[in-house]
């Protein structure tokens, strides 16, 4: 049995079946039901163990705009460091979803160049809900280097605190700008540019006087005795 005429005109009128939609990369605003972020600062040493066990609340509404902001980010991009005009450092991270349940934990190592190597700062062991860290405190003109590396998920858990990284952890390095010089550069700007007025308004006022009141007999015609 053939079909009618319209069908098969509908149904070579009807568009492709569509393509599965490419997953929209997370941005870098936490999701408004974002828990809270476990993290804990691990001492310097060889030791694993150790840190107090601390929360913080997720970066919610942050804009890094120039001059009081400074944005770097890392090889892939995943990875980005705002250094304020405080010297604090926000580090922000996004993932896709398939790899967000994968992680655990993350482990962020930060470094420091000095002239012949590179010295330790600060171990931070994050949970897996966090997707943001704020250092509080870093030296002017000194380069930093922080790296982000997600831990995988395992089977049973371990004892250590700080388990052995798996896979290349992202990386981005920045130096805070002095913001003393700026502040000396801009006062110095400011001063030299009151000191330039009142050179102009003396000037004004010292051709004024010099004009009207030194020399009036030049200005206006003398009067002549009468007999």
């Amino acid at each position: 049995m053939r079909a009618p005429p319209l069908l098969l005109l509908l149904a070579a009128c009807a568009p492709p079946p569509c393509a599965a939609a490419a997953p929209t990369p997370p941005g870098w605003d936490p999701a408004p039901d974002a828990p809270w972020c476990p993290y804990k600062v691990l001492p310097e040493g060889p030791e694993a163990g150790g840190g107090r066990l601390c929360f913080r609340s997720p970066a919610r509404g942050f804009r890094c705009q120039a001059p009081g902001c400074a944005a770097h980010a890392s090889a892939s991009r995943s990875l980005r460091a705002s250094v304020l005009r405080n010297r604090s450092v926000l580090l922000q991270w996004r993932l896709a979803p398939a790899e967000a349940r994968r992680v655990r934990a993350f482990a962020l190592n930060c470094s420091w160049r000095g002239a012949y190597t590179r010295f330790p700062c600060e171990r931070v062991l994050l949970g897996a809900s966090c997707r943001d860290y704020l250092l509080p405190d870093v030296h002017d003109g000194v380069r930093y280097r922080l790296c982000l590396q997600p831990l995988p998920l395992r089977a049973e858990p371990a004892a250590a605190a700080a388990p052995e990284p798996a896979g290349p952890a992202e990386c981005v390095e920045f130096a805070a700008e002095p913001a003393g010089m700026r502040e000396i550069v801009v006062a110095m700007t400011a001063v030299g540019g009151s000191i330039c007025v009142m050179l102009v308004v003396i000037c004004l006022l010292v051709a004024y006087i010099t004009e009207n009141l030194m020399h009036p007999a030049f200005g206006r015609p003398g009067l002549r005795r009468q007999p």
